[in-house]
This record gives structure tokens, C-alpha cells and sequence, in this order.
């Protein structure tokens, strides 16, 4: 099994029936149509999926749903974020007896700001939890969401205590000075990026990719920045940064629910506009604002 993670992992949104529930047929048809877009395999229960909201029962059955439905195993990364390490590593065990080993983990995120050596511990007593020799585990580095940012130190003595299972990190910093640090400072991890503007500049220093939203609503825009960091084109570059400004056309919305809007704008299938309580749909105005500037950048798509 190679190791690395590498190219275009979509962090997958997931829609929600009327009751609040996972769709899983409609969560299996999105998969299939990003990996049919040549997207390498999608990230299950990331931030954009609303991962945390869903209980573990709730995201065991989907994965297996997910993996009855005909989605290899090797084209799933699973996320394992949770307030419990117990649950975490309930997650990733039940993922990895299942044949996805690739999983993607950010510390607990209820106690702000924890040292290093906290952080260290809990990753570790994942991995050994999850007691997987085949596990490739990425470290979720979100400051903005979890409080916490993994330090160079932190990331090299995790790597120091389970050389094969710490493959990489995904960093969602958006700060490009720093992700592109990480790929030079570990050259041997994968560092997949969440920031759509920047992939590109941190593949050519040695980055591996990208997990992000974006690709959920253009996978091919993405598929080209992927396939091509070297030239990327100054209109796809352009349209990135159109469809990246509608998650703040309006202020105070949540970038969910502004995903979720422009798929169904995409779709026309607003049942995709869907989310979980704590996060709400967006008010009307926010949704038109977001519909009409979606369908001004869309117009330049060649393909989505």
C-alpha cells in the first residue's frame, strides 16, 4: 500500500433528508460524480461535512453504506475528529477493519489552546487505539477551529513514535507561508492543503494535494490546478478566487451553508440547502446573493 495521500480528496458535503438525517443515496451518487471528475477519492466527515455533528453509530453506518454502495476503500479518507479519543478511536478502528486506512484526525477541540505535549499523547493514543500496522494517519492542522495548530516539533515526534502511521498533514491554516514551510520541512509527509488559491504555490515546493470544499461544486477547475501547479491558467485562477468570494458575499455566513447553496444552485436540487442544527440554511437574501454570483462565475466554467 503506498503511503502517501496524494492528488484531489474532496471534503465531502453530505446531504441531510427532511428529518435531519444522512441521505446515503444521494451522499453515494455526489461521491460517485466527483470520482467520475477524476477526483483521486473523497474525505469523509471533514468541517465541510459537518463531521462532528453526526454521532458515531451515524457515521459507521454511512461508511459502510458507503463501501456497499461500490466506493473502494482506497478512495475514502475517513475523519476520525470527535470530543472523546474513545470515540475517535472507534472510528478509525472500525474504518480500518473495514479496509480504509487512510484517516484524518484533529485533537479534541473543548479545551482551548493545549500544549504540544497533550496533543502528542492524544494522537498517539489514537493510533495505538486504533491498533491498525496499515494505518495512514494525516494530522488535521485547523488553528481556527480547533484552537490548536500543529507545531513543526509536535508533528516531527509524532512522526518519531509511529514513522509508518503519520503520513502527512492537512493544513486548513489558509496561510500559504505556512503550509508551504511544511512541505519543506518535511518532505516526506504528504501536506494536502485546504486552501483552493494556494495548492498550486505549495505543490511546487513539494506538496501533495488538496482536501477542500471547493472541489465539491468544480472538481475538473480543481483536477486542472492538481494536474498542472506549474501553469496554472490565469482564468482558472481567477475563477477559484469567484467562487471562493461568494462564502463571504455576505457577512457572518457559515461556509457549509454557503457550499450546500451553491450546489443546489448547481444541481437545481434544493434539497441540497439541508444542514445540521447547530448550523442553519442561509436567509434569503444571503442564498440569492450567493445563487446570482454562482451563476455569473459558473457561466465561465469550461468544465465545472
Amino acid at each position: 500500500m503506498n503511503p502517501a495521500i496524494e492528488g484531489l480528496w474532496p471534503a465531502l458535503l453530505l446531504p441531510l433528508k427532511a428529518s435531519g438525517q444522512l441521505d446515503t443515496g444521494r451522499t453515494l451518487a455526489h461521491a460517485r460524480h466527483l470520482l467520475a471528475a477524476g477526483c483521486d477519492g473523497v474525505t469523509l466527515f471533514g468541517t465541510t461535512g459537518e463531521g462532528p455533528a453526526f454521532t458515531v453509530a451515524e457515521r459507521r453506518a454511512l461508511l459502510e453504506s458507503m463501501l456497499a454502495g461500490g466506493i473502494a476503500a482506497d478512495r475514502l479518507v475517513v475523519t476520525t475528529t470527535a470530543v472523546a479519543l474513545d470515540d475517535a478511536i472507534e472510528i478509525g478502528r472500525h474504518a480500518s477493519q473495514l479496509g480504509v486506512h487512510r484517516q484524518l484526525w484533529m485533537p479534541p477541540f473543548y479545551y482551548k489552546q493545549p500544549r504540544d505535549a497533550g496533543v502528542v499523547e492524544a494522537a498517539s493514543r489514537v493510533i495505538q487505539g486504533i491498533g491498525d500496522a496499515d494505518l495512514r494517519l494525516l494530522l488535521y492542522h485547523f488553528p481556527a477551529m480547533s484552537s490548536y495548530g500543529f507545531s513543526h516539533a509536535a508533528i516531527a515526534e509524532l512522526v518519531r513514535r509511529h514513522p509508518d502511521q503519520v503520513v502527512g498533514v492537512k493544513d486548513s491554516s489558509g496561510d500559504l507561508d505556512h503550509a508551504c514551510a511544511l512541505a519543506r520541512a518535511f518532505p516526506q509527509l504528504s501536506i494536502l492543503v485546504g486552501a483552493e488559491l494556494h495548492v498550486a504555490s505549495v505543490m511546487r515546493v513539494g506538496g501533495r494535494g488538496s482536501i477542500n470544499g471547493l472541489a465539491n461544486i468544480a472538481p475538473h477547475l480543481m483536477r486542472r490546478v492538481i494536474d498542472h501547479p506549474q501553469a496554472v491558467s490565469d482564468a482558472d485562477h481567477a475563477l477559484i478566487a469567484a467562487l471562493l468570494g461568494l462564502l463571504s458575499v455576505c457577512p457572518g455566513m457559515n461556509f457549509v451553508s454557503v457550499y450546500k447553496t451553491m450546489l443546489a444552485q448547481q444541481t437545481g436540487d434544493d434539497a441540497w440547502l439541508a444542514v445540521r442544527a447547530p448550523l442553519t440554511p442561509l436567509d434569503n437574501t444571503e442564498a440569492q446573493a450567493v445563487r446570482s454570483g454562482y451563476r455569473t462565475a459558473s457561466a465561465s466554467f469550461t468544465p465545472l
